[in-house]
């Protein structure tokens, strides 16, 4: 038993456990540093079992990039796949492809006769296909209409952010509403569109995410500093949101960036460059489904694009300027004709 002396000089009187008078022993928790020492050692095992599977899927991969799509494919027949942007061009080609493959088309494009035409060439692939005309800018237009496809149509687990615009111009000649016009379609919209079916694709515990970017969105050009900054965007968000999802345990959702050349759907008439020709959109709509039947999350277009991103960040920038001279990517937009170059909102 121990006594102290309060500050008005009453006595109080503490009574120790019985064990503790035996003993000697506090309630200290002494006794606490071995289980810190068995959770330090696990989380030390659990760090060596991540590199691990940093190497295992590693190789994995590379074993798949032999795999043909066929074999290593998942099954999509019979999901719903939104598609904005799907009146013409690329996106027509992807809702064609997705159509081809057993899926059912939700239609978004602010122009309501190019995507009711893309409706009809989804019926005649024997898919379904549902048209709405949207503002994908407008993030009330976009959450109502998604609960009417909820609505009419069901649970969207393949949502493909393809709606896009430039203007090929230098900074200083871009005109304020334009970078915001930029902005608004090449990266807010993803993020009205992916907030608006995220909920119903966690609820049906898979789903998958796409968004058309570009090889802009890797790397700087001139005369496209807003669509390139964009374009960044674009990939940090699908990139991010993968790794979102795997914080969080659903690993059945997925993402895909794909980063393609200039493609052939009047965006970049007149843009070239020395070594590379511009892509047609029916393969490309092809490279896009086949990365979604495989997880792939990110996806350049051509492939030999890896290797030089892989130069592009090994290099130091005076390099990296005499490549865009080699390849001619620094005259790039110098010809540049693409249908939005006049046009001010």
């Amino acid at each position: 038993m121990s006594r102290f002396i309060s500050g008005k000089g009453k006595h109080h009187v503490f009574h120790k456990k019985p064990e503790e008078e035996r003993s000697g022993e506090t309630n200290f928790p002494f006794h606490l540093a071995a289980p810190r020492s068995l959770s330090n050692m696990s989380e030390v095992a659990k760090t060596i079992a991540s590199f691990l599977a940093v190497i295992y899927y590693w190789i994995e991969s590379m074993i798949l990039f032999f795999v043909p799509v066929k074999l290593k494919g998942k099954d999509i027949s019979g999901e719903i796949v939104v598609v904005t942007g799907s009146g013409s061009g690329i996106g027509r080609q992807m809702a064609l492809k997705f159509a081809e493959m057993g899926c059912h088309l939700v239609l978004w494009d602010v122009n309501a006769k190019d995507n009711e035409e893309t409706a009809v060439m989804v019926r005649n692939k024997g898919a379904k296909a549902y048209p709405y005309e949207v503002d994908i800018t407008n993030s009330e237009a976009v959450y109502s209409t998604t609960e009417l496809v909820k609505k009419n149509v069901g649970t969207v687990t393949i949502v493909v952010n393809n709606a896009g615009i430039v203007y090929g111009k230098s900074i200083l000649d871009l005109e304020e509403k334009q970078i915001r016009k930029v902005f608004e379609v090449n990266a807010l919209a993803h993020f009205w569109v992916i907030r608006a079916f995220l909920p119903g694709i966690v609820e049906a515990e898979r789903g998958h995410f796409v968004t058309i970017s570009s090889i802009a969105g890797l790397g700087g050009s001139p005369k496209l500093a807003d669509y390139c900054a964009s374009k960044f965007a674009a990939v940090g968000l699908m990139e991010a949101l993968q790794i979102e999802m795997h914080s969080e345990g659903r690993k059945n959702i997925h993402t895909t960036a794909v980063c393609p050349f200039f493609i052939n759907t009047g965006m970049f008439n007149g843009a070239s460059t020395k070594l590379f020709n511009t892509l047609e959109p029916e393969f490309v709509a092809n490279e896009v489904v086949n990365a979604v039947l495989c997880n792939k999350a990110l996806v350049l277009i051509p492939k030999c694009f890896h290797f030089l991103y892989l130069l592009k960040t090994l290099m130091p920038i005076r390099s990296l300027l005499a490549l865009h001279d080699a390849t001619g990517g620094t005259d790039s937009m110098s010809k540049f004709t693409g249908r939005n170059s006049k046009k001010v909102f």
